[in-house]
């Protein structure tokens, strides 16, 4: 037998015993499986009948305690419908109480307008009566009565007026006084007045034609380095600067006073004194700065606003010398502040700076008060001195003390007698003005301002004015000087009310 024929038919035996043997565990595998689904089902039938029995229960125990809430419910229900209907007995009650209380109230007040009417009727009857007797209108009696009314109150109030003023003044003004004459008298600050010339002393006359050079070129040379104007006339042995700068004329005089000296006057030698002169005055200008922040015991000021500060050294206003009026500021708002409880040091350096914008409103457009401001807030001032600086000629508001008390030291300062020199003209203007403004009020006989403007005496016809009257006439007269004049200190405005009976004995 051929080999590979015994090799197939092996193979298939050994085949067919797989086979069956897989079938047999098919079969075997499938009875189980059913076993399996069997025991499932019972179990599934198990617990289904387990879950309808708690479901039950549950159900019924939910029954129960909805049973237990509608019970409870209903009782809740049946009480409050008790109270309710109790509640409404009780408004039905008071209805109808509130509906006799009305009809009652209906009856008196039909009662109320018959006495209204009856009362009406009396009335109309004695004001008829009155008019007949008096001659007189109901409306005519009224206005004479309101007329009467508004003098008596307006002599009420001129009289508390009078006294409230008087009150005040007794409360107030020795504790002023005492605060005020105290500063003044402790604050010594001397007055340096300058002009806008200065005198420059000759050795002799000989000396005008060398200062005036061949052909004038001297004198031209000076004038133009220094901006001075040199007047050379028959004045023996001087010579005059002339410049509305004194900074400028401090330095030409200097530079001349040099060149005197040295004698040898020519363009290049000027030149070189007017350097030195102007090196000089810087300088000075500095030291001056230096020592008015020491004297006021400043620390930390600016290099820059010191030396600002000093140009005010050679800076006048009406007369003054606004570095010492300066100083003198700060010294009297620090002891003013100091009888106050103020802080001392803003109010000393605030008054020291107040008028540091003087020192370069001839050559900057702008006011004073805004030039400083703006020096102050870029040298790095606090805005509580910068605030003063600004409020202390009422640009803005005054809204902290130190601020209104550089203001009361600056009027101080400058109104007290002596302080300030204005000029003729001014002086004249103002004295007229006052009287100006006195004579504006009907009733004015004559007005004389006196005591260099301080004092304005009215005196008024006796018999347009009496006692009140002329109270209010003072206090507004002071009002109107105050809106429409600018003026140094106080004016004192007095009334003089007088009647005179003339007789002649024969």
């Amino acid at each position: 037998m051929d080999l590979s024929l015994i090799l197939v038919i092996v193979l298939l035996v050994i085949l067919t015993v797989v086979i069956v043997n897989q079938q047999s565990k098919l079969k075997l595998i499938a009875q189980q499986a059913l076993k399996n689904e069997a025991d499932l089902s019972g179990r599934e039938e198990l617990l289904k009948k387990e879950a309808m029995i708690a479901a039950k229960e549950a159900l019924q125990l939910e029954q129960e305690k909805l049973n237990e809430e509608f019970r409870e419910r209903r009782q809740e229900i049946a009480r409050t419908e008790d109270k309710l209907a109790k509640r409404e007995d009780m408004l039905e009650d008071k209805i109808q109480e509130n509906t006799d209380k009305e009809v009652r109230l209906q009856n008196k007040i039909d009662e109320l307008l018959e006495k209204e009417d009856y009362l009406a009727e009396i009335v109309q009857k004695q004001t008829t009566e009155l008019e007949r007797i008096s001659g007189m209108s109901a409306e005519e009696a009224k206005n004479v009565l309101m007329e009467q009314l508004k003098h008596d109150l307006a002599q009420e109030q001129m009289q508390l007026i009078r006294e409230n003023e008087a009150k005040i003044k007794e409360d107030a003004l020795e504790k002023s006084k005492e605060i005020l004459t105290t500063t003044m008298q402790r604050c010594m600050i001397d007055q340096v007045v300058e002009s806008t010339v200065s005198v420059v002393s000759l050795p002799n006359d000989e000396m005008k034609g060398r200062i005036i050079g061949r052909e004038g070129r001297n004198i031209r040379t000076l004038e133009t380095l220094t901006g001075v104007d040199l007047i050379i006339d028959d004045t023996p042995e001087a010579v005059v600067l002339s410049s509305f700068d004194p900074v400028r004329r401090e330095i030409a005089k200097l530079a001349l006073e040099k060149l005197i000296t040295d004698g040898r006057i020519h363009p290049v030698r000027i030149e070189e004194m007017v350097e030195k002169a102007r090196e000089e005055v810087e300088k000075k200008i500095f030291e001056e700065g230096e020592n008015a922040a020491l004297d006021m015991n400043i620390m930390g000021l600016n290099k820059e606003l010191t030396k600002t500060l000093g140009r005010l050294y050679y800076r006048t206003s009406f007369g003054q010398n606004v570095l010492k009026h300066s100083l003198e500021v700060g010294h009297i708002a620090g002891m003013l502040a100091a009888e106050l409880g103020a802080n001392v040091y803003i109010a000393k350096r605030a008054g020291l700076l107040h008028d540091v914008g003087k020192a370069v409103d001839q050559t900057q457009e702008g006011t004073h008060i805004q030039l400083g401001v703006e020096l102050a807030r870029r040298f790095g001032e606090k805005e509580e001195i910068v605030h003063a600086i600004e409020a202390h000629h009422d640009d803005v508001t005054a809204n902290t003390i130190e601020a209104v008390l550089v203001k009361m030291a600056d009027a101080i300062s400058a109104g007290r007698p002596g302080a300030r020199r204005d000029s003729l003209e001014i002086y004249i203007k103002r004295l007229n003005k006052i009287e100006e403004i006195v004579n504006s009020y009907d009733g004015i006989k004559q007005s004389f301002a006196v005591q260099a403007g301080r004092e304005v005496r009215v005196i008024v016809e006796s018999e347009k004015f009496d006692d009140l009257a002329s109270q209010k006439l003072a206090r507004d007269i002071a009002k109107k000087i105050e809106d429409e004049l600018e003026f140094p200190g106080q004016i004192r405005v007095s009334v003089v009310r007088e009647f005179r009976a003339t007789e002649i004995a024969k």
